[in-house]
């Protein structure tokens, strides 16, 4: 049986109750499964596919989540030590331990389970006792490699039960799932932009002044420790014009700090050198972070949710991507460049992939290091890490922002993810 409907008060009722009371009990109910592993994407991307299930598609969606501390720094509405509540129409439980599957044992029509965090047993045994199968889907990371539209949406049979899950893959093109995006978001944007009373407000709450001088380029920093930032920092404070840098609180708050020989750069700090004035930034729930990027003119990115919506504010942005093991990570980042950058002219697209790449500290021309002495058994040479260079990129800031909008509109060709997954499930459901 889908989640459990509240019964009706009396057995009077009008053809209008009637009425809403059919229409509630035909709604599509989905449990979303999620394991925080590092950081806020994983629980951002459930967050939004949640909110947006429930208010574009009118499904009734549970969010099982095993770390409400860090959901709570996207939701500040979440109250952690609570079992269960409800916040815009989405419930959310408290996903105490692996085998742990709710107050209440429900089983809903729909499953996901996000980023194969792998489902309690005791909810995988019930899903195949329910009369009606529910549609199994396996919601899966972020990437641009061609693979991924051969995977979308494949199969795969349970080995004890009579269960089909299906692997869903967000991708950047064509074939695969697409990724997240608010039927208002563009909207919302393009209000953001026309409004100079909206952005005075907007500068005003997050750094306590007025809008920057319009010669100046603002640049948003979300991003993981990086031993790349002082050198960047450093061509900041010698650019020929104006860089403000808003610096949201987070994991590189630290190094900033250091830079400007500063205690903490969490929230409302400030600091300047030369032409470079930075702002820190209160953690921003998830609506919030829009609005900073709107408001920059250059974003850099981390991870999966902050990357999508840097492509979706149509502005040039820069993409740390999650580090892996071996370099696991780099192929996936080029994949994403050879997207992005498909019709930018040759100059352009070298000195974005070069920025790109020295940001995630791959350095494009280490092959060209010295070699060893021959006949020596002397250590290898220390290769600093890379350098990115920002006048070499920000030459190309018009070319850049160009490409960010039309690419914008080329992302949405391939639908959003969560329209996507809603329409694949519908299909599914018997």
């Amino acid at each position: 049986m889908p989640h459990s409907k509240r019964p009706a008060a009396s057995s009077q009722r009008d053809a209008a109750s009637d009425a809403a009371e059919s229409a509630a009990a035909s709604r599509i109910a989905c449990d979303i499964f999620c394991a925080v592993i590092d950081n806020f994407g994983d629980i951002g991307v459930c967050w939004r596919l949640a909110r947006q299930l429930a208010h574009e598609h009118g499904w009734e969606v549970r969010i099982f989540v095993d770390d409400p501390h860090a959901f709570q720094k996207l939701c500040p509405a979440l109250d952690p030590g609570r079992a269960t509540q409800t916040i815009e129409d989405v419930v959310i439980e408290h996903w105490h331990e692996p085998d742990h599957a709710g107050e209440t044992l429900q089983i809903a029509d729909v499953v996901i389970e996000a980023f194969a965090c792998e489902l309690p047993g005791v909810y995988v045994a019930a899903m195949a006792q329910r009369e009606r199968t529910p549609v199994w889907l396996n919601l899966e990371y972020l990437s641009a490699e061609d693979w991924v539209a051969d995977f979308h949406l494949r199969p795969s049979p349970h080995p004890r039960y009579p269960l089909l899950k299906h692997f869903f893959f967000p991708g950047l093109g064509p074939g695969t799932g697409g990724v997240l995006k608010e039927r208002s978001l563009d909207e919302a944007r393009a209000a953001f932009e026309r409004s100079a009373e909206a952005r005075a407000a907007w500068w005003q709450n997050a750094t306590g002044g007025p809008p920057p001088d319009p010669q100046a380029t603002v640049i948003s920093l979300f991003a993981y420790e990086n031993p790349a930032v002082d050198a960047l920092l450093e061509q900041w404070c010698d650019s020929p014009t104006p860089i403000v840098l808003l610096v949201p609180q987070g994991r590189i708050s630290g190094a900033i700090a250091r830079f400007f020989s500063v205690a903490s750069f969490d929230a409302h700090a400030h600091a300047e050198r030369g032409p470079l004035r930075a702002h820190g930034l209160a953690f921003t729930e998830q609506r919030g972070y829009d609005a900073l990027l709107w408001a920059s003119d250059v974003n850099f990115v981390r991870g999966e949710d902050s990357f999508v919506r840097a492509q979706w504010a149509a502005r040039p942005f820069v993409w740390q991507i999650y580090p892996q093991g071996d370099d696991a990570h780099l192929p996936k980042l080029d994949a994403a460049l050879e997207h992005y950058a498909r019709t930018l002219a040759e100059a352009p697209r070298n000195a974005l992939a070069r920025f790109w790449h020295a940001w995630n500290g791959n350095d494009a021309h280490a092959a060209d290091a010295p070699n060893r002495t021959p006949g020596t058994v002397d250590a290898p040479p220390q290769i600093p890490p890379p350098v990115p260079d920002w006048r070499d990129f920000a030459q190309y800031l018009p070319e850049f922002k160009a490409r960010s909008q039309a690419w914008a509109s080329e992302l949405a060709q391939a639908g959003d993810l969560g329209g996507n997954l809603a329409e694949f499930a519908k299909t599914q459901l018997k």
